[in-house]
């Protein structure tokens, strides 16, 4: 691999990462019909995922270091056998995240299967259509006023099972779980750091079970500096992107990113056809 791939892989990463538009599909658009690379490493496909984790962490670390202190008293709560009335919004929000992350479990016996569908174009570009008809709707519904201090269990559940669907490439995350964040009736602000807290564990869980089949797939060290390359543009470029996801999300307008879903939807299976 050379630096020029490992950064444009990075950039390919942290910008379809965050923005509704399938970071999964890209790469594998990338991949099939651009003929980036014959096949993307597993261990650098863990280090980009980590790269773009890291800018969760950077845009929203104050929500995590409340969630933090949070679990902490909530321990020291439990030993106490006292709870406050009303439990505070970074502890509720962090059951709120555990619950939404439940329906991924439903994905893992079929994890194989479904990460076969990055080979199939015609699948990638009908769902990159399905992601900008959500986007679509989403510009339409009324705006919602549920937070973490009061969206309800079935809220968050409905969010999660769309991040649970959207593990099939060519499926926004982002989009998903904020057009279901805004279905639920979810303030537009929280739809989105919801969805980006969300993906924490979501995030985390993934690369800890590719991690074995990237030791297996064998790591060539050698290359590790260049795959670092393309892990800080993706932790940069992201971070750029959930800034401006954030100041899209005020203004209601994700019209834009449906246009361009659609767009590339067509591309892709016209490409296809032809080739």
């Amino acid at each position: 691999m050379t630096i020029f791939t490992s950064f444009l892989l990075g950039l390919i990463q942290g910008v379809a990462e965050f923005l509704p538009i399938s970071s999964s599909g890209h790469l594998a658009i990338a991949q099939n019909l651009m003929h980036l690379q014959a096949k993307i490493p597993e261990f650098f496909d863990v280090l980009l995922h980590l790269g773009t984790l890291l800018a969760v962490f950077a845009a929203y670390w104050q929500d995590i270091k409340d969630m933090v202190v949070e679990f902490f008293r909530g321990i020291g709560d439990l030993a106490h056998h006292s709870t406050p009335t009303p439990v505070p919004p970074a502890r509720r929000l962090i059951l709120l995240i555990v619950l939404g992350t439940l329906p991924l479990f439903a994905i893992m016996p079929i994890k194989d299967k479904v990460q076969g569908l990055a080979n199939n174009m015609v699948f990638i570009g009908a769902a990159l259509i399905v992601t900008g008809f959500l986007l679509f709707a989403c510009d339409m519904i009324k705006k919602g006023r549920k937070n973490e201090r009061n969206a309800t269990w079935l809220d968050v559940l409905i969010v999660g099972a769309g991040q649970a669907i959207a593990t099939m490439p060519g499926i926004s995350r982002s989009g998903m779980t904020i057009s279901t964040g805004c279905f639920a009736g979810f303030e537009r602000k929280f739809a989105v750091r919801f969805s980006f807290l969300l993906s924490i564990p979501a995030v985390l869980g993934a690369n800890i079970l590719s991690l074995k089949d990237a030791f297996e797939a064998g790591i060539v060290w050698s290359d590790v500096p260049v795959y670092l390359v393309g892990v800080v543009t993706a932790a940069v470029v992201g971070y750029l992107c959930i800034r401006l996801l954030k100041m899209i999300a005020d203004k209601g307008r994700f019209g834009a990113f449906a246009y361009y879903c659609w767009a590339v939807g067509l591309l892709t299976l016209v490409l296809h056809i032809i080739k």
